[in-house]
């Protein structure tokens, strides 16, 4: 392959975009086969990075030496009536070393042990109602969490008569448990990060009809969340993908999924390109080094080395 033919996976709006990322690199696959790859969470300490098959109610693990191998089955619930998928989809692994996890099937945000596979749950209600199926998840350094909420993991939807919230909210988990909603007013709430400063709270709206990309400052909770792409003026036919998961470098600078692949956009919203992958992208994070993004893309999981480094 020549660095023109490499350079075709790269949508560049602006010159700056290969100060991030080398236009030399392409990406490797590092495994296919599933059903909807999500919530890639690299664990630093074991150099090994996890990710979950939302439909196929399955987690993995991937290292250099080992492969992809089957982490957790089931990764969410067993078979749950009125889910159309049980299975977990968000992770995370903490400084503590256990993983945050998104459980469809319990309607729950939990914490996993690694080595012994125990499950603590942190939360499953708000207001004595339980959630829809928390979907995405990030951790502040002083241990609160932000968490997503739509209602993909029901049958129906927001038509589900397992639904008790009535709305699809983003909130904010205390280590003291207390719940808290932060925006109530999205209609698909997804993907969700945190600046480097952990000031603002980026949140994607996994929504055809209003595909945008919010901030929420974190600061001045009462301050309504701000639009900050709207993702609409990138969407074609051959291009899948809506808004969904997402990373932040040290510098700042968001990856976030989108149609056609992972969209590259500074913190004041100027989007600088496109990774374009060929197919619909769930989600993606920093791993390794800092250097190489992981990206779950429909039925893959690929790898992409980078100029910057990421919050890892």
């Amino acid at each position: 392959m020549t660095t023109d033919d490499l350079v075709e996976i790269y949508d560049m709006f602006s010159e700056e975009l290969f100060d991030l990322l080398d236009k030399t690199q392409s990406y490797e696959v590092l495994g296919t086969g599933y059903g909807w790859a999500e919530g890639p969470a690299w664990d630093k300490k074991n150099n090994r990075l996890y990710f979950t098959d939302v439909p196929g109610n399955t987690a993995y693990s991937w290292s250099q030496n080992s492969g992809v191998e089957v982490f957790l089955s089931p990764s969410g619930a067993g078979n749950v009536e009125g889910f159309r998928e049980p299975g977990a989809n968000g992770l995370l692994y903490t400084e503590s070393g256990e993983i945050l996890l998104c459980n469809h099937g319990r309607r729950a945000i939990q914490s996993l042990n690694p080595l012994t596979k125990e499950r603590r749950t942190l939360s499953g209600k708000y207001r004595g109602k339980k959630f829809n199926s928390p979907n995405d998840i990030i951790q502040a350094s002083d241990g609160t969490i932000y968490f997503t909420d739509p209602p993909y993991g029901l049958d129906g939807l927001n038509e589900s008569p397992l639904k008790e919230l009535d709305f699809n909210g983003v909130y904010r988990l205390d280590k003291d448990g207390k719940v808290t909603v932060l925006i109530k007013d999205m209609t698909f709430p997804n993907g969700i990060a945190l600046s480097p400063d952990e000031n603002t709270l980026y949140v994607a709206q996994s929504d055809p009809n209003a595909p945008y990309l919010y901030t929420l400052d974190l600061g001045a909770p009462r301050r309504p969340k701000r639009r900050l792409v709207d993702f609409k003026q990138y969407m074609g036919d051959s291009l899948p993908g809506l808004p969904d998961g997402m990373a932040i470098d040290r510098l700042g600078n968001i990856f976030a999924t989108g149609p056609g692949g992972i969209f590259v956009i500074k913190p004041s919203g100027e989007v600088l390109g496109r990774i374009l992958t060929g197919k619909g992208s769930a989600n993606c994070t920093f791993g390794e080094d800092g250097g190489t993004l992981f990206i779950t893309n429909h039925d893959r999981l690929l790898k992409l080395k980078t100029k910057t480094r990421g919050l890892i």
